[in-house]
């Protein structure tokens, strides 16, 4: 520990003078890419019936799976039908076409770095990845691999296997980027997701890797150990919805130094091969949200994918990052194109954290991100097929 006369750069500084030391690497806060004390909009009833109301008077009822929310899912598949002159056909990501080739592969494995991902969820709970040597809230560790309990992944933050998604202060956010990806597909309930496989046919499976919990700060240690972590355990694609703001670093060579911990993490994960159809593994991160013209590291390095988002009239979302750095642009949402939050994304949720509804509406880079990672998820598994 050191006072207050001295930074902590200059303290690193002078430490790494030292020819005892190798490396110093700043443990620095690790940001959500969305606000924190921001809670989601709960879907309605009203709404519900307002847009079922919608869809029956253009006619719109030839979907491919019986999800009853599917049709309210702009950001699967978007028919023009939701916002008048503000949804443009095909401002989505062409799930209906790629469908037909592949609804997800059970050992393509995308690891969350978020909050904790609602495990019992009715829409996720068959598509979670399952640690099958291990017990869930045991206190040993059974299969040996360095963490108790693990089964469907690791609370970074309290250090235990029993992930956490009903703190007070929660919002919903891993729940809701898990239910993009793969919420389970035509099971007749909720909503259908990217690559959640199809009825009894299993698709991609989520491994909850916690790093936040309600207003707990999370810091580089506890996100190097979940990368290393899904790496190690079998992830193909990492999710990330965090970052630090535009700016804060200003080049890749500068993050490489400054968060050199994080940045070999990444490395190692990229390194790891867990799928047959990809050489190593894919890193994606949101671009942020700070209407910068530039992403935020880490998104911004060179060997990650950075997600900016639009919304449902296929133009860039007010928020969004955008610029040098930035890779690929996917839905978003963004709730300036109606007068209430349909024009955002709906996902999964908990219902105890979300007005007692399963499903509800959020926006944001950290919302486009997961569609990238689930369309990755997707592609890997049609490779595997063929």
């Amino acid at each position: 520990r050191f006072g207050d006369d001295y930074s902590a750069e200059e303290v690193a500084e002078k430490l790494s003078a030292l020819g005892e030391v190798q490396h110093v690497n700043l443990n620095r806060t690790i940001r959500r890419a969305y606000n924190a004390g921001k809670k989601a909009m709960p879907l309605t009833r009203e709404a519900l019936a307002a847009m079922q109301r919608a869809t029956r008077a253009a006619g719109d009822t030839g979907y491919p799976f019986n999800d009853e929310l599917l049709p309210m899912q702009w950001h699967l598949i978007n028919r023009g039908n939701l916002f008048g002159d503000k949804s443009i056909v095909d401002a989505d990501v062409q799930c209906e076409e790629a469908w037909k080739s592949s609804t997800g592969d059970k050992s393509i494995i995308v690891a969350v770095l978020d909050e904790g991902v609602m495990v019992e969820h009715p829409d996720l709970k068959n598509s979670m990845w399952v640690n099958e040597g291990e017990v869930y809230r045991s206190k040993q560790d059974n299969d040996g691999n360095g963490y108790k309990g693990d089964v469907y992944g690791y609370n970074f933050v309290f250090e235990t296997g029993v992930i956490s998604w009903d703190d007070i202060n929660d919002t919903g956010h891993g729940t809701h980027v898990a239910g993009v990806i793969a919420a389970q597909n035509n099971n007749g309930i909720g909503i259908s997701s990217i690559a959640g496989g199809n009825g009894d046919i299993p698709g991609v499976k989520i491994m909850s890797c916690q790093i936040f919990s309600g207003n707990t700060v999370s810091n580089s240690l506890a996100t190097v150990r979940a990368i290393k972590y899904a790496a190690d355990n079998g992830a193909s694609i990492i999710q990330c919805s965090m970052g630090i703001k535009g700016g804060g670093y200003t080049s890749d060579d500068q993050y490489a130094k400054n968060a050199k911990a994080e940045h070999d993490a990444l490395a190692y994960f990229i390194a790891t091969s867990n799928c047959d159809a990809i050489d190593g593994g894919l890193v994606i991160f949101s671009a942020g949200n700070d209407a910068l013209d530039r992403a935020g590291y880490p998104g911004a390095f060179r060997d990650y994918i950075s997600v900016t988002s639009f919304s449902p009239d296929f133009l860039p979302a007010s928020y969004t990052n955008y610029g040098p750095g930035c890779n690929i642009s996917a839905p978003g949402g963004d709730a300036y194109i109606a007068s209430n939050s349909t024009a955002t994304v709906l996902s999964t949720m908990p219902s105890e954290m979300n007005e007692g509804s399963d499903y509800g509406y959020m926006q944001g880079t950290s919302m486009a991100c997961p569609h990238v990672s689930g369309v990755a998820a997707l592609g890997l598994s049609y490779a595997l097929e063929k």
